[in-house]
């Protein structure tokens, strides 16, 4: 067999001239073929990106946070302008949603009632991020005695029905929005210390806790700069799940008059309200049990979808 040599020294065999060509010098380097590393996060929202419920949830709650934010700055009503010769009006030109019995306009209504309903559940998963988090990363952390007596406290809270405490803030403070505040800041917290705890003691006894701890580390630090990092998945998660859980529970409590005062508007006391005229006037309830139903499954989709994305035994 005969060897022929290209203009770049490459040998070629005889046999095999006119099917190989020899590439230029400098392509052929092997440190250019491999493929970029990712990192959990962004591994996690590559997986996220190809959940397509979740993105379509995830689009789905940025329009309704921008309706409720900026939608009742381009209406011609606000959610208190009665108009008597209009009650109980159908969906037409003038008014997309129809009227309410009082003659009020049912989308701005509508949107200022996502304004408190979304308020509620944000509120609800900022408190999980502070209280839930703090608590269940100092128990689970020092362990003992200490976390003994923090989780026996947790299980105190979580005996009391929340509408009995709604029922004494209401007593002592008067009905509205901030008894529905206190009232789920005083236990949307319980799930997510819980959450964060059994996850901090499952890791707490690892090589890399250990590490920091020989090298002199504080508690602190040990919990805010290598715990509770390591935790976000769970946290995320939670969180996702709680807010259409909140958002339905100031719903619940608005629809039972233990809610928003008016002439404030909620999903749940606009629900509320048409109930007794649902016969005459279907539409008063239609449109915030819509939006109270596409919120929560948006959520919930969500959620589904984050869970998917930030659990590491699916990455690939």
């Amino acid at each position: 067999m005969t060897d022929t040599t290209s203009n770049n020294d490459t040998k070629i065999p005889a046999a095999h001239q006119g099917k190989f060509v020899p590439l230029p010098p400098g392509h052929g380097q092997t440190n250019n073929l491999h493929k970029p590393g990712q990192t959990y996060w962004s591994d996690a929202w590559r997986r996220l990106r190809h959940n397509r419920m979740a993105m379509l949830s995830l689009y789905t709650i940025i329009l309704i946070i921008l309706l409720a934010v900026f939608g009742p700055m381009f209406s011609p009503y606000t959610h208190s302008d009665q108009f008597l010769d209009k009650q109980g009006l159908g969906p037409c030109r003038q008014h997309w949603f129809g009227t309410d019995s009082l003659g009020r306009d049912l989308l701005v209504r509508v949107l200022h009632g996502a304004r408190i309903s979304l308020a509620v559940g944000f509120a609800a998963s900022l408190i999980n991020l502070t209280v839930g988090v703090l608590y269940g990363g100092i128990a689970g952390l020092v362990g003992g005695r200490v976390d003994n007596v923090m989780m026996r406290i947790v299980d105190i809270f979580y005996s009391i029905p929340l509408v009995l405490y709604v029922i004494l803030l209401m007593v002592v403070i008067g009905p509205g929005l901030k008894s529905i505040f206190i009232a789920l800041g005083m236990v949307y917290w319980l799930e997510m210390a819980r959450v964060v705890r059994a996850r901090i003691l499952s890791l707490k006894e690892q090589e890399f806790v250990m590490a920091a701890r020989a090298l002199g580390a504080s508690r602190a630090r040990i919990l805010f700069r290598h715990l509770i990092p390591n935790c976000m998945g769970p946290i995320i998660i939670t969180v996702s799940m709680n807010i259409p859980l909140a958002i339905f529970t100031e719903a619940f409590l608005s629809f039972l008059g233990l809610g928003v005062a008016v002439p404030m508007a909620s999903w749940g006391m606009l629900a509320s309200d048409a109930l007794p005229a649902f016969r005459s006037y279907p539409h008063m309830l239609f449109f915030p049990a819509m939006a109270i139903s596409i919120t929560m499954l948006a959520f919930n989709f969500l959620g589904d979808g984050l869970r998917d994305a930030l659990d590491p035994r699916l990455r690939k």
